[in-house]
């Protein structure tokens, strides 16, 4: 078996490890509903997921009639505790995702997660998901006083899972400014929550699939490039 050239990969969550559109929108519209606003289509919710769960209902609410922070935060534990009850209930995760993480751990490749979703919630689903014990590291939005797009968070979820030599997977451009500013090879899933065409992401790799993964990691690697120790607070990656 042929090593892969990275040591660790990590993974955004919404849009990217599992598809959340509908208990996403289930939560939002409901969280609307009670705020005496009609509900979204579960399909644009795709499109507004990204900078966590507050943005989401300033975005829903936006889309409903005229936003306000008063609203935004009067709807926010509304939000929270109907999605933290209903979580996994039509969440999946991607196709061919399974066999991918095997195909990494069978390789001696750590797993991390990196996702602007509040971390007591990503461990929630990750248990729903049977996934518990499947990362090595998992930096939420609330770990760090920082959020991405700073690289602080990715740094960290980096660092916890051993250090190395590191890529990136996401779905969005707070993805892709995510992976440029901690100057980690980025690989875009064309599947996920993009607010955009995922070519104008600026992606080092783009799958189609879960399948076309190790392949597309293959082929990101470059000779030189510089293994990156578990205290290592700035990755830089030699041309």
């Amino acid at each position: 078996m042929i090593p892969i050239p990275f040591d660790v990969v990590a993974f955004d969550l919404d849009g990217t490890l599992a598809d959340t559109a509908p208990d996403l929108a289930a939560s939002l519209n409901h969280t609307l509903r009670a705020l005496g606003r009609d509900g979204v289509p579960t399909e644009s919710v795709r499109h507004l997921v990204g900078h966590g769960a507050k943005a989401l209902l300033r975005k829903g609410l936006a889309a409903t009639g005229e936003p306000s922070e008063e609203l935004v935060e009067q709807g926010f534990p509304v939000f929270l505790d109907h999605y933290r009850a209903n979580i996994c209930n039509g969440t999946q995760a991607y196709p061919d995702l399974e066999g991918a993480l095997e195909a990494l751990r069978g390789r001696g490749v750590a797993l991390a997660i990196c996702t602007n979703k509040p971390e007591k919630l990503t461990r929630r689903l990750l248990e729903a998901l049977g996934w518990t014990n499947r990362f090595d590291a998992i930096v939420g939005g609330d770990t760090l006083p920082v959020k991405k797009p700073d690289p602080a968070p990715l740094h960290e979820a980096l660092a916890r899972a051993g250090g190395g030599r590191a890529a990136f997977v996401g779905d969005s451009i707070v993805d892709a400014d995510t992976a440029r500013a901690a100057q980690v090879p980025f690989v875009a899933v064309s599947f996920g929550f993009s607010d955009r065409p995922v070519e104008a992401l600026g992606a080092d790799a783009v799958i189609d699939s879960y399948a076309g993964l190790v392949p597309a990691l293959y082929r990101l690697y470059k000779p030189g490039t510089r293994a990156l120790g578990a205290t290592d607070i700035h990755p830089m990656f030699k041309n």
